[in-house]
């Protein structure tokens, strides 16, 4: 099922994938550049769908509009935000919210999780810093990694040219074979499943 919801920078696009009798909602937003179909997005989407978690990936109104260059930052958050509250309010009603992208998309996720309600966050390929700038902390992304303030599971590509980012207080970090582009999804599965599996044991809750 697909929805187009209003954000205050032009439509966004939504499309679920429901389970029968869910434990939890699972919205995913996609990298600056490339849509919700990445490889890692719907190991994901599977992945939680498995565990009894419905999945919401998100398209931004840049993309629905057909712009390559992603927006910035304050106006995909701003999207992000309406489509969630939309979200809640209908689709995912009543259930825990765990948000989440990849790249682009897993910063939103961090640094809007605690406006959204966020029970979790999942971030694929987390930029650290661009490539190359690992020595310079003016580019460290890792205070909105950190900022979510909500039990975080990281998966990163071992040569991942943006970073490995450290474990942290409730920030579990997996690595995988591979780089930024979580090409081999077998392994990235293989850990939203357990961390869902933990996340969501009735001892965890």
């Amino acid at each position: 099922m697909t929805l187009e919801l209003d954000t205050p920078h032009g439509p966004a696009r939504v499309h679920l994938h429901p389970v029968e009798k869910p434990k939890a909602a699972l919205v995913l937003g996609h990298g600056a550049g490339g849509g919700v179909g990445a490889r890692d997005l719907v190991a994901g989407t599977r992945a939680a769908n498995a565990q009894g978690v419905s999945v919401a990936l998100v398209e931004q109104p840049y993309l629905v509009a057909g712009r390559r260059s992603p927006a910035p930052p304050k106006q995909l958050d701003a999207a992000w935000i309406a489509v969630l509250a939309q979200l809640r309010e209908d689709a995912l009603s009543g259930l825990p919210v765990i948000a989440g992208g990849r790249s682009s998309g897993a910063r939103v996720a961090c640094r809007t999780a605690q406006e959204v309600g966020a029970t979790a966050v999942l971030c694929l390929a987390f930029p650290v810093h661009p490539p190359g700038k690992g020595d310079d902390p003016s580019k460290s992304r890792l205070p909105e990694l950190e900022s979510a303030g909500v039990p975080t599971l990281v998966v990163q590509g071992e040569r991942d040219p943006f970073g490995m980012p450290p474990d942290g207080p409730g920030r579990l970090v997996v690595h995988v074979p591979g780089d930024h582009a979580l090409r081999k999804t077998e392994p990235v599965a293989a850990a939203i499943s357990e961390w869902l599996g933990s996340l969501l044991a009735p001892s965890a809750r």
